[in-house]
């Protein structure tokens, strides 16, 4: 006993904590169907709520119209004397296309509200997304994420849909029809539809709970799948290089198999639910028209009360059928919905102090003041670092691997946040300041510059939004690449391909500088721009940096120590600490860690 005690509460308490999740999802989406600052939506929301209800009572009133027009032509019947045969037909159908169009009216008015919520959603999400951390996005994959989004969307649009002119509508229509049946004929009627109601509704949910999760793994699978294809495809040439096509064939059909089997599962208990709800509803129909017939016989009912029976519950018959698949769906909307705000809610790891002040560069002055961070509480990278950066001035940063060189250059643009000390720019510290202000004051051109699969101008003109094409091409020709765009058949209108694949190393290299030049910061930051390239592509973009470099505050992380000799000055890091700092000459004269890295380098070289 004690053992089942500690052991039962646990999955009610998770079907508890699963009901609140839904109504906590649910209540997230009405302030979008009612704002409190858009009347035309509530207007909107009102009309489609009418034109459902006047459908609802003009459906559930065509059943009589049909009785009446087979009473007048069954000899059993009166004739009517006012509409007659024909005229009570042709009321018949005028009431089946007026009950239709103002379902049609209901979803036209209803569309802009729906449309207009799933935008709000779609952006917020995205926006959100760019809000959220590096540290997030490097531990999340793309294609999964894309899923959650993709998926979440479509559930709102699904809830929306369904729950409203779905749900809601079954049940008005339930309580219409039950009402009729109790009043107009006997309680047996009305015991019979809410019996094999409370049947069908407790067998579609029970097998549809099943599904749900039978759903849930097959979303996983899918997912899995997506997120094998995307990384497959992002590392096309990787694969290539080791010919590994067979290899990532395998791996993407091993998850392919997984879907597979899940869907055939969701297949085979649909085929299971669909039955099993034919075999409910049709005994319930037939022990009520049993029921209508003895009527008729006795003489208590007529035969258009026996089709009026029919009809009634052909009515109400139809809709439940689609009940299971509103059910999982709306089930499954919730839980790609529960995914989608949950990402929602993850915490943004950098945010902007609510007093936060636009960062004001006089000069560019860059000190680090015994910074400390770490990835990991538990694996420090930088300990107890202080560099100054003077205004003007191009500050290398070299190491060995490992040693915290890019780690400062995230820092500066503040990726993330560090756990001790303080990092400033003109004494104003990054924490204080707005990050939008901060990152329009720095430039970066990194070791792999990444292009948008779009054309060489886009690329370049989206370091300023708004530049002229005089601007975009005098940053192209600062960056000495604006002669071999010429060369190229269409131009500045060339495609790059997805991530700039169809331009070679150099060249997307010498676009990512044009690209910063246009967004003329203050602040430049090199993040080991040339290291990829070979030595004859280096010395061309070398040129290009240094002429970006004029007039700016430069921090240089370097990986060749050749390209940084120039610089007013070297810090040398190792292990997180700062080792060495002074002028390519200071240092060499010392003969310490930069002596070392120097000559083993050019070793290396020769």
């Amino acid at each position: 006993m004690t053992a089942q005690t500690q052991t039962n509460p646990e999955p009610v308490n998770a079907v508890k904590a699963e009901r609140r999740s839904s109504w906590a999802i649910i209540m997230r989406v009405i302030p979008y169907l009612w704002p409190a600052d858009k009347a035309w939506v509530k207007y909107r929301v009102v009309i489609a709520m009418a034109a459902l209800l006047l459908s609802k009572l003009i459906g559930t009133y065509t059943p009589f119209l049909y009785r009446d027009a087979v009473d007048t032509l069954s000899a059993n019947g009166v004739s009517d004397l006012v509409l007659g045969a024909v005229g009570l037909t042709v009321a018949y159908g005028v009431a089946r296309i007026m009950s239709n169009g103002l379902q049609q009216l209901r979803d036209a008015v209803f569309a802009k509200v729906g449309q207009r919520a799933l935008r709000i959603l779609a952006l917020e999400t995205f926006n959100h997304i760019h809000r959220l951390s590096m540290r997030y996005h490097i531990t999340r994959k793309t294609g999964g994420l894309s899923r959650i989004i993709e998926r979440g969307v479509k559930g709102v649009d699904f809830l929306l849909r369904f729950m409203l002119f779905s749900v809601g509508p079954l049940i008005l229509e339930l309580l219409l029809v039950a009402g009729i049946l109790f009043f107009w004929f006997d309680w047996q009627y009305l015991a019979v539809i809410v019996v094999t109601i409370g049947l069908y509704v407790w067998f579609t949910f029970a097998v549809t709970e099943w599904r749900v999760k039978l759903r849930r793994q097959m979303n996983d699978q899918d997912t899995d799948a997506n997120q094998k294809a995307i990384d497959s495809l992002l590392n096309f040439e990787t694969v290539k290089y080791f010919g590994a096509e067979q290899r990532e064939a395998d791996r993407y059909d091993t998850a392919m198999r997984g879907y597979e089997h899940a869907a055939l599962l969701t297949n085979y208990s649909l085929a299971f639910l669909n039955f099993g709800q034919a075999v409910i509803i049709s005994i319930g129909l037939i022990i009520v028209m049993v029921l209508a017939a003895m009527g008729v016989e006795r003489g208590e009912l007529t035969v258009g009360d026996f089709v009026m029976v029919n009809a009634f519950m052909i009515q109400i018959t139809m809709p439940l059928n689609f009940l299971g698949t509103v059910y999982r769906e709306i089930r499954q909307s919730l839980v790609d919905m529960g995914e989608m705000f949950d990402l929602l809610e993850q915490p943004a790891e950098i945010n902007d102090k609510p007093n936060a002040m636009n960062l004001a560069v006089h000069g560019g002055n860059i000190r680090l003041s015994n910074v400390s961070f770490g990835y990991n509480p538990d694996r420090p990278i930088l300990q107890n670092v202080s560099i100054d950066v003077p205004a003007g001035q191009t500050v290398a940063i070299v190491g060995s691997s490992g040693s915290g060189k890019s780690t400062i250059g995230r820092l500066l643009f503040r990726f993330y946040d560090v756990s001790g000390g303080s990092l400033t720019i003109d004494g104003q510290d990054v924490r204080d300041i707005t990050q939008k202000s901060l990152h329009d004051s720095i430039g970066v051109v990194p070791q792999d510059t990444v292009l948008f699969n779009d054309t060489i101008y886009y690329n370049i003109a989206y370091g300023r939004d708004g530049a002229t094409k005089e601007e975009v091409e005098k940053a192209a020709r600062d960056a000495q690449i604006h002669d071999f765009i010429l060369s190229l058949p269409e131009g500045y209108e060339t495609p790059v391909g997805e991530r700039g694949l169809k331009l070679s190393g150099g060249e997307k290299q010498r676009v990512g500088i044009a690209r910063t030049l246009l967004k003329n910061p203050p602040i430049l930051l090199l993040d080991e721009a040339t290291s990829a390239l070979d030595t004859e592509t280096e010395q061309g973009i070398q040129e290009a940096l240094d002429r970006a470099a004029e007039g700016r505050t430069v921090i240089t992380i370097a990986h060749r120590l050749s390209t940084i000799a120039d610089a007013d000055q070297i810090v040398v890091l190792e292990k997180g600490h700062v080792v060495e700092q002074g002028t390519h000459d200071e240092l060499w004269a010392k003969g310490g860690r930069y002596y070392a890295l120097w000559t083993m380098q050019q070793s290396s070289e020769e």
